[in-house]
């Protein structure tokens, strides 16, 4: 029966002190298992080791006690929970005269308050101390003496008696805190086992929370770069669909679509697209580029911005102006001096042409080479550079608060009924997205659990480590047994050393993992890590279901010890 579940309270030699803990904190020990304010209980503790002359011995570890003093701790932590019966068993074996004389000493004290002590020796002077002798020889009982002119023991005992249909378990949130600190005091006296588990969880963590923490960032610079080519945004070409070899030969899309479309009430804006490849010439360069055809509506169909000057009109594209605008990238290369390109005159294919602007680079998809690009009004493509009367796509932008889905659905339907058959397909921006996300929503999972791998193999190491702690500690596990430790409460402290190993574990990985993507950022990687609330929760969620699930069969086997038989491994 656990000594809190009753008023009586034995001590025996050996004295079961726990090492680890110092005079006061094995006195308290038995208090964490009952009812009552852990600063009551402290000063219970405090003031039941001074009442023993231990005043100045609170914070020694038993190893730096004598044996009387030893034997005094033992009998503070007997009436922690109020015991009224003290059963000692040799109280004064293997101690000199001076300390046993303290010990029997502070036992008469006790029984003068009103506690019932029972002394079982084989000396005779220790036997003295008792007002009543009882013989046993052979197991059976040959005489029981009274010495009746001792003085009669008080009433009961005055010391309050904590009651015990409580445990340590029973108010979860100082129960859980109260096992984390006694977690945390063992993890402290092996730094180095502690610490080699703690590395396999950092490394498991900090590969799951790098891995979700690349996977928000991919996608996010994916999107930019989607978006990047105009948001809300429909190209239309000619053609059955993507990879039709026929496509090239297509001549299906003409400037009457571009009239028709551009009367549709969610058609914000729009423009049609040639394209032809072209040498570019200047006074200081001669290279080879593309040259995109486009209309007045482009640069807000695509979100671009000027660098300088200004987009050419719908008068240019009608009258065919022989003007130009060139991106950044080009006019480094045609302009390498640094000169004002506004104004300029270059040669786009045979076509001399002014330099009208100059439009902002955009960053080139998922991480390509930049490309060189020129602008020219469609109409001047047509007639003076390529010579081609059809157009290879056009391109709108949804009015806001449109569904661009919808948008999509009614041109396709609208163009087939113009056209009379099926001959050009659509992509939206946002189907793309929706392509992508799904994409890398797939490789993520895939990364993720190969990530995860590293992380079983540290929950694997957790569990080892607590096996060996239960196997070590099975003394320690007896003794709060005896006095009044559940099995719950055993198993809660185990599980409480390996959540914390966890915890701690993955909050390194998670600054690993921080510092990785600070690292990145400051690289400018394609890719960077973008950490979340969402990637912090998976993390800290992660390494607290490992430490649950790869401590619950320690924990379970440490709860399922037999006191009496952990005790004999002392």
């Amino acid at each position: 029966m656990p000594l809190n579940a009753s008023p009586r309270v034995f001590k025996r030699e050996p004295l079961h002190l726990l090492g680890h803990l110092n005079a006061q904190e094995n006195v308290l020990a038995p208090g964490l298992y009952v009812e009552g304010e852990k600063k009551t209980l402290r000063a219970r503790a405090q003031g039941l080791l001074e009442s023993l002359g231990l005043s100045d011995r609170l914070h020694f570890f038993p190893g730096q006690l004598s044996g009387g003093q030893q034997q005094r701790v033992s009998i503070a932590r007997a009436l922690m929970n109020g015991g009224d019966v003290i059963l000692a068993d040799e109280p004064t074996g293997a101690l000199d005269s001076k300390s046993g004389e303290e010990v029997m000493a502070a036992l008469c004290d006790l029984n003068a308050k009103g506690h019932t002590v029972i002394i079982v020796t084989h000396n005779n002077d220790i036997a003295s101390y008792a007002p009543r002798l009882i013989h046993i020889q052979d197991g059976c009982i040959t005489s029981d003496t009274v010495d009746r002119s001792a003085s009669s023991a008080a009433g009961p005992p005055s010391v309050p008696r904590s009651r015990a249909a409580q445990s340590l378990s029973t108010n979860t949130l100082s129960g859980w805190l109260e096992a984390m600190k006694i977690a945390l005091s063992w993890l402290v006296r092996k730094p180095l086992h502690a610490g080699l588990t703690v590395l396999g969880i950092v490394i498991g963590i900090a590969a799951v929370s790098s891995v979700i923490a690349l996977g928000e960032g991919a996608r996010d610079r994916i999107v930019q770069d989607i978006n990047s080519m105009g948001s809300d945004t429909i190209d239309i070409y000619s053609g059955k669909d993507w990879g039709d070899l026929y496509n090239s030969s297509s001549k299906t899309l003409h400037e009457s679509d571009v009239g028709y479309l551009r009367s549709l009430p969610y058609v914000d804006s729009l423009s049609p697209v040639s394209s032809a490849t072209a040498t570019i010439t200047s006074k200081s360069a001669n290279l080879t580029a593309q040259v995109l055809g486009v209309g007045e509506g482009y640069i807000r169909v695509r979100g671009q911005v000027l660098a300088q000057g200004a987009f050419f009109s719908s008068d240019d594209v009608v009258r065919q102006a022989q003007v130009a605008i060139i991106d950044e990238n080009m006019r480094k290369k045609l302009f390498p001096n640094g000169e004002d390109p506004i104004g300029k005159v270059i040669l786009v294919g045979p076509m001399p042409a002014f330099v009208v602007a100059v439009i902002k680079n955009v960053r080139t998809s998922f991480g390509g080479a930049p490309e060189l690009q020129v602008f020219v009004p469609y109409t001047t493509l047509m007639s003076r550079i390529s010579g081609q009367q059809f157009l290879d796509s056009i391109v709108l932008r949804v009015a806001d608060g449109v569904s661009n889905e919808l948008a999509e659905s009614n041109v396709n339907r609208l163009l087939e009924l113009k056209h009379g058959s099926k001959d050009f397909f659509t992509s939206s921006s946002d189907s793309i997205i929706r392509s992508v996300a799904r994409a890398t929503k797939v490789l993520n999972l895939l990364i993720i659990s190969v990530a995860s791998i590293s992380l079983l193999v540290g929950g694997i190491g957790l569990m080892n480590m607590m096996l060996y702690s239960v196997a070590e500690r099975t003394y320690e596990v007896g003794v709060r047994m005896a006095f009044g430790a559940r099995r719950r409460d055993i198993m809660q402290q185990f599980l409480s050393e390996s959540c914390l190993v966890c915890l701690i574990g993955g909050g390194f990985g998670l600054l690993l993992s921080l510092l990785a993507g600070e690292i990145s950022g400051r690289l400018q990687t394609d890719f960077p890590l973008k950490f979340s609330v969402w990637s912090v929760m998976v993390a800290f969620a992660s390494s607290t279901l490992v430490g649950l699930v790869f401590g619950y069969i320690p924990a379970r086997n440490a709860a399922r010890l037999d006191p009496v038989e952990a005790l004999s491994r002392a």
